[in-house]
């Protein structure tokens, strides 16, 4: 194992979710309601299991917004002009994203409605 190979790619990953932050407006959406979303579990006090699935969700979310950023990435510099082809590529990877954001909305509303009602 060649540490600095290791430290490199690290350099370089890091690079990449930077870059998400910095130029895809869709990572940066998804940032803001993790800040929300984090701020939230503060305030209600969620406990050490629904915090798990919360910080497991927003990778989740995350993560799928960076494969999806990095498949149209792929898809325009293969095929800059529009091609049908490409673009149900692209929605395929879209869906992803969304099926991935779903999925955490309904998980949230199982872990934060209860806590809101308690609160009225």
């Amino acid at each position: 194992m060649n540490l600095k190979k290791t430290l490199k790619s690290f350099k370089y990953a890091f690079q990449g979710i930077g870059d998400l932050a910095r130029f895809e407006n869709n990572f940066r959406v998804h940032l803001f309601v993790v800040v929300v979303v984090i701020l939230s579990s503060v305030t209600l006090r969620i406990n050490r299991k629904e915090w798990m699935i919360v910080v497991f969700l927003i990778g989740f979310v995350l993560t799928a917004e960076a494969f999806n950023t990095a498949i149209e990435k792929i898809c325009d510099f293969i095929h800059p002009e529009f091609h049908p082809d490409i673009g149900k590529i692209k929605d395929l990877a879209a869906g992803g994203v969304l099926i991935a954001v779903l999925t955490a909305v309904v998980i949230g509303l199982i872990i934060f409605v209860p806590k809101l009602i308690a609160l009225l």
